[in-house]
């Protein structure tokens, strides 16, 4: 993994070095941090769930911490979901390291290596993002105050998460400042970290199906049944096998991946379609009675950050789709009809094999795909229009 590591894999390498995700690195020394993020994360929950316990509840208090709560679930969930798949992340890095020591032809080589490129440029701007998202909930509240309260003493300003520490909150406050904060830069880490790998997985995977396009026009370009009959049945012959073996293993790293993250992720859309409603009546909330800056921050921030996720893993969804219909579309483009009977055949058993598109179904029920993230939008507003619809009753 030595190559594939320090040429393409650095950047992710550190942001899972810094989950403790890495699995090339799981000493005691990682457990234990493994242990600290998720004691972290999970008493901040708590500590959200247990102002209910000395507030008085209402409606108000209920989504007001259900839509800061559900946020931090979710980001757990995929924490979580990685962190019980080390193994299945580390073969899928031995087979890429694997697919890439395999190609000999320079163009394929050069056609995996752009797909790497396109996704570190990918994950580089997802980087800058994320930056932006971990600096904007201790940046935003001062430099609101510092516009809107300039004639008011504001010591300092908060982010508006309620909790409930049993203790002096002004005595300690800095350390539940420290605890909130450190809670929501792993939050948003530990969404990015693992996205970041998974998408120079999908683009991987394309890539594959790009080289498996590539053969099958290489193959049939070989067709020169008036110079060497023999020779050139044989070339097309072994250039369609490598196509198709080629296509194999994309389809087998895409579904090694779904079945390791397939249930968690299914459960990771859903708890984020009601952490946007929440937050999306959360913020037409505080628009429509006299829109508090600095109540708008987290909601903005959270549900920003959910729906750009759902976009670009429907996005890299609807990418494995598409070049996997390019195999077929190719197959079907190229000159088959003057190649020799027994290859035509192995053309015709891959166009009925591309007759059923393929695509990644999550939990058995919903399909990835650019329509299915307009589904999820709308799934969101729906439940938030049921929400402020009964919340008027």
């Amino acid at each position: 993994m030595t190559y594939l590591e320090t040429q393409y894999f650095g950047f992710n390498r550190i942001l899972l070095l810094a989950l403790g995700l890495w699995p090339y690195e799981q000493s005691i020394f990682v457990r234990l941090q493994l242990i600290l993020l998720y004691s972290i994360l999970i008493s901040f929950i708590i500590f959200q769930f247990t102002a209910f316990v000395t507030l008085k509840c209402s409606v108000q208090i209920v989504i007001e911490i259900c839509s800061n709560a559900f946020f931090f679930i979710i980001c757990i969930l995929k924490y979580n979901a990685f962190s019980f798949n080390l193994n299945t992340v580390k073969h899928l890095l031995e087979l890429l390291q694997h697919i890439h020591d395999e190609l000999r032809d320079k163009d394929e080589v050069a056609i995996i290596e752009n797909y790497w490129i396109i996704a570190n440029r990918v994950n580089g701007i997802l980087a800058l993002l994320g930056l932006l998202a971990c600096s904007s909930p201790l940046c935003l509240p001062y430099i609101v105050d510092t516009i809107y309260f300039t004639n008011e003493s504001q010591s300092s300003p908060s982010l508006h998460i309620t909790t409930e520490y049993f203790i002096d909150k002004e005595r300690y406050s800095f350390f539940i400042r420290l605890h909130s904060n450190a809670a929501i830069f792993i939050s948003l880490t530990a969404l990015i970290a693992p996205g970041t790998m998974n998408i120079m997985y999908f683009i991987h995977v394309c890539g594959m199906f790009k080289i498996a396009s590539y053969r099958i026009e290489q193959a049939m370009a070989k067709v020169n049944l008036e110079t060497n009959k023999t020779k050139g049945r044989n070339m097309v012959h072994i250039g369609i096998i490598y196509a198709v073996d080629m296509h194999r293993k994309a389809m087998h790293m895409i579904q090694l991946l779904m079945s390791a993250l397939n249930m968690s992720i299914f459960i990771f859309f859903m708890t984020a379609v009601i952490s946007a409603s929440l937050n999306l009546f959360r913020i037409f909330q505080e628009i429509t009675s006299g829109c508090n800056i600095k109540k708008l921050i987290l909601p903005s921030l959270f549900l920003t950050v959910i729906y750009v996720y759902l976009l670009l893993a429907n996005i890299m969804a609807q990418q494995i789709t598409d070049h996997n219909n390019d195999v077929f579309v190719t197959a079907y483009s190229v000159q088959w009809y003057e190649a020799p009977v027994h290859i035509q055949k192995l053309i015709l058993f891959l166009l009925q094999r591309g007759t059923k598109h393929y695509y990644v179904i999550l939990g058995g029920l919903f399909v990835a795909c650019l329509e299915g993230f307009g589904t999820l939008i709308t799934s969101s507003v729906s439940y938030f229009t049921f929400i402020y619809s009964t919340n008027r009753i």
